[in-house]
């Protein structure tokens, strides 16, 4: 069971520290490139800024962004900001989307993500946690997957493993990480069996790691369409 609230404090911990990471940063090394290609620094805490304000879109009903094309351009626009700005706006954004995280609702209820993906409202602080967590990690400043805690690589993994669940495009694929934990991902033709440390299989389900340092049998490590 989705306990919202726990997550929400889950949320608040992470927030802090990624606003405690960006903190020591200046205005040179936000303009210096993040781990996402063809973004810097200044990009990513632009990028988890408007996700706070498209995901309170979301609990309210909205739609989360008005476009793609709107989501791109503002990302772009914020960029650039003084550090100061940028730490000012994540503070406001995490604060607004917290306190609404906190009115009464009826969490059991069905919203609208981007690209018309439905999901329970409940679900919405531990999308908000990954947005949080994972790029905190892209902006490259000692906070690595290693660092993230254990119930969030648990939870992550299991998400994205259901996330590439059914999609034929992906064989079917068993994880298994080094401590015993299993997932299974994939379609339901062919038979890869995926093994290693659970952070390197979180790394490559989120798109952060290559894979290289997992084994697979039954053929070579699949290609996972982007997130």
């Amino acid at each position: 069971m989705i306990d919202h609230e726990r997550d929400l404090a889950h949320l608040h911990a992470a927030t802090e520290r990624l606003l405690t990471a960006a903190g020591s940063l200046d205005n040179a090394a936000g303009a210096e490139p993040s781990r996402l290609p063809g973004w810097t620094r200044g990009h990513v805490l632009a990028h988890v800024a408007r996700n706070a304000d498209a995901l309170v879109n979301v609990l309210r009903g909205l739609p989360m962004y008005p476009d793609a094309a709107t989501r791109d351009a503002d990302i772009e626009r914020d960029s650039g900001r003084p550090l100061d700005v940028q730490l000012a706006d994540l503070r406001a954004t995490a604060d607004r989307f917290q306190a609404l995280g906190a009115e009464p609702a009826d969490w059991s209820r069905t919203v609208e993500l981007r690209n018309g993906v439905l999901d329970s409202a409940s679900r919405i602080p531990f999308r908000r946690w990954i947005e949080v967590e994972l790029h905190h990690v892209d902006l490259g400043v000692g906070y690595e997957l290693e660092d993230l805690p254990e119930e969030f690589t648990d939870r992550e993994t299991a998400f994205l493993a259901d996330r590439f669940a059914g999609l034929e495009s992906v064989p079917a694929t068993s994880l298994r990480a080094d401590d015993g934990r299993e997932w299974k991902t994939g379609g339901t033709s062919g038979g890869v069996a995926v093994t290693g440390p659970a952070v390197e299989i979180l790394g490559w389900l989120a798109g952060r790691r290559d894979g290289s340092a997992l084994e697979t049998t039954g053929g070579p490590l699949p290609k996972l369409p982007p997130l």
